[in-house]
């Protein structure tokens, strides 16, 4: 029985509170947390070495902005409760798309001695069941306590300054797609406790967005959940975790140059009124049942009938060992289908092919300054995915046709209401990758930037910084006037919009092969790479997933798709219930809906993600 009780040691009378203690078993690695059961019941004997001791204590933890936190976090729930506690704390929503690894090693230098990071201290929060934490001025209650924890709360929801060039040098960078996968094998069991997991009081551990499957992100409420969420994107592509054309880290630096610019001028408004949330809501959803009301009879006649497409358009099916170009061809997009023929003439009669692109993964491949406009398609098939290549002419059809394979990817047509806006969204993205050399020469001398700490180490050697400067203000120019969250937003969509965004890494060793290849586990698919060659050799989707099982025995993941695909494999660099959370957990993400936002269905996590040990 625990409870709070007035101990006399040596005639002094402490007063001890004993309601957060639990007993735990160290040769069985478990919390007796049953306090109904008897030790017989648990199958302890008299041997057994119980340790009586709290079950939240202090850790330290790492942030994606670089900041470390000392917090009392629990050591005997799963960790995605664990989790579920400190994303309350520092008002991060949806902690289901967050997890907690151990942090690489760091090297130490003689000369660092002395440089240990500050960690702010949030030991004394108490600890909150609560699923919202209530909040006042826009924070946590807890954090409106005192200007110093005011201060700690701004550090989590404005954005950091620049890293200075040496501390980008300093990082640990993967030099290959197997060092990325090294990095994968560090994430903790979310089904086990920290204690089970060999975490100690005091150990340092960071805190990631795991998932890449970001939902209902809402500036108004996501201040941190927005800003770390940025932090991990800006040091991915600092790193080179993710790989980005130049043009682009150009883009990336300029946005990071306004965001930090404008997060040291704006004024950080962090305002909650209940009241006008819901009257917001009530108006969105009464001017969309307007919009519905409002269509007229010519209206939907027109919606009833979909728009076509045509164009003459290129058109290039990458395979090994192949070196035809890009084919010219008449192409009709109708319905969510693309067709193509050898000529407009021949359009009338059967089409070369015809390509369904419902379900398709649709990635751009852009470069404004060398006017290449790609569209990358991946379509789904039995054995895997197919791709194909698109080229257009200019931005113009460019704009139309991405944005129709876009909705036509959801299974919308072209008659969908938003595909104007999509060819809108598409059109200032490429604006912003456009150069204006007269306006940024003039501003180049009176504007100075330390531009090393906006660009990954690759472009410290390839340039001097008064090479980028230009380079750097010339993409400025276009996203200067973004206010301070639409820049954030802006740079998290382009983060999002790169090929390999969303792909986390591990080595394994397919059934019947001699040699180790990567499997890359995305939010809605896998993909097999071939090191030796560093290409993608199969793609499968998880909707055409029956099932996967887990042999824990040998450690072997077996995944059965549609049409008689069967593939297993066992892991090299993580072990295999890492993979298994990895895909378990992004079926989870798929399932949440609007409705059910506010409830997080644990059970079905653990069920989807848990495995043999699942509670």
């Amino acid at each position: 029985k625990k409870e709070t009780r007035e101990a006399a040691i040596g005639g002094m009378e402490i007063k001890q509170d004993w309601s957060d203690h639990a007993l735990w078993w160290e040769q069985k690695q478990r919390w007796l947390l049953r306090t109904a059961w008897t030790l017989e019941k648990y199958g302890i004997h008299a041997d057994a070495k119980l340790v009586f001791m709290p079950q939240h204590k202090p850790l330290r933890l790492g942030l994606p902005n670089g900041i470390t936190l000392r917090l009392r976090v629990c050591f005997s729930n799963p960790v995605f409760q664990t989790v579920m506690g400190i994303c309350r704390m520092l008002n991060i929503r949806h902690p289901e798309e967050l997890s907690l690894l151990r942090p690489m090693e760091e090297k130490k230098k003689k000369k660092d001695k002395n440089l240990a990071p500050e960690i702010y201290d949030l030991t004394e929060v108490p600890l909150s069941s609560v699923s919202r934490p209530c909040l006042y001025n826009g924070m946590p209650a807890h954090f409106a306590d005192s200007p110093e924890m005011e201060a700690i709360y701004k550090m989590l929801s404005v954005t950091q300054p620049p890293p200075a060039p040496e501390v980008i040098a300093k990082q640990y960078r993967p030099a290959s797609v197997v060092d990325k996968a090294h990095i994968n094998g560090r994430w903790l069991d979310s089904s086990r406790c920290l204690l089970q997991q060999g975490i100690q009081e005091n150990d340092k551990l960071w805190l990631r967005f795991k998932y890449y499957s970001t939902y209902d992100m809402d500036p108004k409420y996501d201040a941190v959940r927005l800003t770390q969420l940025y932090e991990q994107a800006r040091w991915a592509i600092l790193l080179e975790d993710i790989d980005c054309t130049e043009e682009e880290m150009m883009l990336f630096g300029a946005l990071q140059y306004h965001i930090s610019k404008v997060a040291q001028s704006e004024p950080q408004i962090m305002s909650n009124n209940p009241a006008m949330d819901d009257l917001d809501s009530a108006l969105q959803s009464l001017e969309v049942k307007m919009e519905g009301e409002g269509s007229s009879a010519s209206d939907l006649l027109e919606n009833m009938t979909a728009p076509e497409l045509t164009d003459y358009l290129k058109i290039f099916r990458p395979k090994r060992l192949t070196l035809k170009g890009y084919k010219q061809y008449w192409f009709k997009f109708q319905d969510t289908s693309i067709s193509y023929f050898k000529s407009k003439e021949e359009s009338i009669g059967e089409p070369i092919q015809m390509i369904n692109l419902k379900g398709c993964e649709v990635a751009p491949d852009v470069n404004v300054a060398a006017q290449k406009f790609l569209i990358r398609l991946l379509i789904p098939a039995p054995e895997g995915m197919n791709e194909v290549y698109l080229r257009c002419e200019n931005e113009q059809q460019y704009a139309q046709w991405m944005a129709g394979c876009r909705l036509a990817s959801k299974g919308k047509t072209l008659a969908d209401s938003s595909f104007q806006s999509e060819i809108q969204s598409i059109r200032s993205f490429l604006a912003m990758q456009k150069t204006n050399s007269s306006s940024s020469s003039a501003n180049a001398s009176e504007e100075s930037i330390n531009t090393h700490s906006l660009v990954s180490p690759r472009y410290h050697k390839k340039y001097k910084p008064k090479q980028l400067t230009p380079r750097i203000l010339d993409a400025y120019q276009n996203v200067a006037q973004l206010s301070l969250t639409d820049a954030l937003m802006r740079f998290l969509q382009i983060w999002q919009a790169l090929p390999d965004f969303g792909l986390s890494y591990v080595v394994v060793r397919f059934k019947g092969s001699r040699k180790d290849e990567v499997l890359g586990i995305a939010p809605n698919r896998l993909i097999r790479i071939d090191l030796s060659v560093g290409d993608v050799v199969k793609t499968w989707r998880y909707n055409n997933m029956k099932q996967w099982n887990v042999n824990w025995d040998i450690r072997q993941m077996a995944i059965e798709f549609e049409g008689n695909v069967n593939i297993a494999f066992s892991c090299v660099t993580a072990d295999c219930k890492i993979v298994h959370e990895f895909i378990g957990g992004y079926i989870f993400m798929s399932t949440r809906s609007r409705e059910k936002s506010e409830t997080l269905n644990e059970e079905l996590f653990h069920k989807l993600t848990g495995g043999h040990e699942a509670l």
